[in-house]
């Protein structure tokens, strides 16, 4: 159950943080924001704020903020419909009644002849029992639209994200990996600040309960001065000539408590991936804390594994890194249960990790994410005006679909692989 309670924390932080750009800019861009959600699928939980519904969904596979402009189900109001009309005080549509108009008494009935609600905002029609006369209301900039109960804020073309410039845009779009960086900064910041930063002095740090190092009887904090007569400078040092002498006797000079000993450790052998062999003790890096260090070190984490992902990426494109290689939804489960029992800290890397992660992919060039929206932004600054909305739609539509099938295939791939 723990790691199900981690799994859910983690990814929900990782999408609220990346939706939580997209909406901050968004608003403060003036674009009216109708929907935050985390999650796909029916709605779990809801509630509304200052213009915006904010749901909890289902199905734990990303998230979204739905803003006026990119809309696909937005009514629309044709000339023959008969609505009605409720006023606020100064006399200006604030509701347009679509259906069950028997439950509103004080409704004025009118046939539509014509109905803008982005420009002008006014809707023409012929009121109830004077088919005569065209009459012209004024709408509300704050009016809503009731269909089946459910009310729906219009947006006049100031409010819709069409009309910002592409600055904004841009930005409003940009946001949300660039906060899944700053949540991945923040995080290792804090891991700093808990259990301090690695530093080059010739001291040791934790050691671990099976190895050489605490079973000849070395301590946390003890002075390395020098090895085998060989002087010790920094942990550099120390690290450097336990590996080279893997089963060979290490004569350690000491200081502790201001006294010099001399403590003798034969180091453990341990191969690695490339098949050399070196030598451990089981002693980690000495560490300080300090603040400002503190985001430096942050700072420094983001960059080296942002490297690191950008380098694996590079490897799957030259065909260095199979497909097969590829976690999806329960390949991150699998090891979101694997860190988990190794401490909260280390869950804590893992989330930085995999919020650094999902910025870098959602900045790809890839039709249907954040990078492909930009690639088209891109497009639109240099031949100085936007892409035909229809043919970019079709191509996030198309980018969507192959998403969904990688992910099913990715998915697939992760059963396989750890429970078949």
């Amino acid at each position: 159950m723990s790691t199900v309670i981690a799994f859910i924390i983690i990814f929900g932080a990782l999408v609220f943080f990346h939706e939580l750009g997209h909406l901050i800019f968004a608003k403060r861009a003036g674009i009216l924001c109708r929907e935050f959600a985390i999650g796909m699928g029916p709605k779990v939980f809801s509630f509304t704020k200052n213009e915006t519904l904010y749901t909890i969904r289902l199905l734990p596979i990303g998230g979204y903020v739905r803003m006026a402009g990119d809309d696909p189900e937005m009514i629309e109001i044709k000339p023959g419909y008969r609505v009605g009309l409720l006023f606020d005080v100064k006399e200006e549509v604030n509701k347009i009644i679509l259906s069950n108009k028997e439950k509103y008494p004080d409704l004025r009935i009118i046939e539509v002849e014509a109905c803008d609600l982005e420009h002008e905002l006014v809707i023409k029609g012929y009121e109830e029992g004077d088919d005569d006369t065209l009459k012209t209301f004024k709408i509300s900039r704050q009016a809503r639209l009731i269909e089946n109960g459910a009310e729906t804020l219009i947006a006049p073309y100031d409010r819709q994200f069409a009309s910002k410039t592409l600055g904004q845009r841009t930005m409003a779009i940009f946001a949300g990996p660039m906060m899944n960086f700053v949540l991945a900064f923040v995080v290792f910041v804090i891991i700093a600040l808990i259990q301090g930063i690695p530093t080059n002095e010739p001291m040791l740090g934790k050691l671990t309960p099976d190895g050489a190092a605490l079973a000849a009887g070395l301590q946390e904090g003890d002075i390395v001065h020098s090895i085998n007569g060989a002087e010790i400078s920094s942990w550099k040092d120390v690290v450097e000539v336990i590996q080279k002498n893997p089963e060979k006797q290490l004569d350690f000079l000491l200081e502790r408590d201001g006294k010099e000993m001399t403590i003798p450790v034969t180091p453990k052998k341990q191969k690695q991936e490339d098949g050399e062999t070196i030598g451990i003790i089981g002693v980690y890096n000495p560490m300080e804390k300090a603040p400002l260090k503190a985001v430096v070190y942050g700072a420094k984490d983001v960059y080296v594994w942002t490297k690191e992902i950008f380098s694996m990426l590079g490897k799957l494109i030259t065909g260095q890194f199979s497909i097969d290689a590829l976690s999806g939804p329960v390949g991150i489960y699998v090891s979101t249960d694997t860190v988990a029992k190794s401490g909260i800290l280390y869950l804590m890397k893992w989330a930085g990790v995999l919020s650094i992660n999902l910025g870098i992919m959602n900045l790809l060039p890839i039709p249907a994410l954040d990078g492909g929206r930009l690639m088209f932004f891109a497009v639109e600054g240099l031949r100085g005006k936007p892409v035909d909305r229809q043919k970019e739609g079709m191509v996030h539509f198309i980018g969507f679909a192959l998403l969904m099938l990688l992910m099913l295939v990715v998915t697939w791939n992760d059963i396989q692989r750890f429970f078949l």
